[in-house]
């Protein structure tokens, strides 16, 4: 596995116009100033997740927190999807494609996903392979793959911004399913 410079500006947090100002919710969560931190991130989320779902039943996965709501099948169905488009956003731009990467509709993502009739146990082997994925596409980029930037739905982006997106998309969800599905 490469190491990772930690020294050099393309290394840091990303700042303000490396990504759309809608993603600062995510960006904000994940703490620390370097990638390093984003991939330290990635890593203990995935262990924290399995502990937070280990050993939950189907009527667990099933259960909306409201009528309007998805169910916990479907915000993990939503996490795993949102981190696969992200990644592949990741490798595009990476690779110096500048190509423009459209947008997606969660809400259309999730009501047509499997998630429903999924169990449980089945999406959380997907996040698993999904987050064992990302971990590694990031872990090999070398340093100037980092602040490449492309355009994904309409937005400039950079690659270390997608990193901190995705652990912080993950944790913002996590969050909720602590808070409101699994107190």
């Amino acid at each position: 596995m490469p190491s990772i410079p930690t020294t050099s500006a393309a290394m840091l947090r990303p700042q303000p116009g490396e990504f759309a100002p809608y993603y600062d919710r995510y960006i904000s969560l994940v703490p620390g100033n370097d990638v390093l931190a984003a991939l330290a991130a990635l890593e203990d989320q995935r262990r924290q997740m399995l502990l937070l779902l280990s050993g939950r039943s189907e009527a667990d996965g099933d259960l909306r927190y409201a009528p309007d709501k998805w169910s916990l099948k479907e915000v993990l169905g939503h996490i795993n999807d949102t981190e696969r488009i992200m990644s592949y956003r990741a490798l595009r731009i990476s690779r110096g494609d500048q190509t423009p990467i459209e947008g997606f509709e969660q809400d259309d993502y999730v009501r047509n996903g499997p998630f429903a009739r999924t169990p449980l146990a089945d999406l959380i082997e997907d996040y698993i392979a999904v987050r064992r994925a990302t971990v590694s596409l990031f872990r090999d980029l070398d340093e100037a793959a980092w602040t490449r930037r492309g355009v994904a739905a309409n937005n400039e982006v950079t690659v270390r911004a997608l990193a901190f997106i995705i652990a912080g998309h993950e944790l913002h969800h996590r969050r909720i399913l602590e808070e409101k599905y699994l107190r």
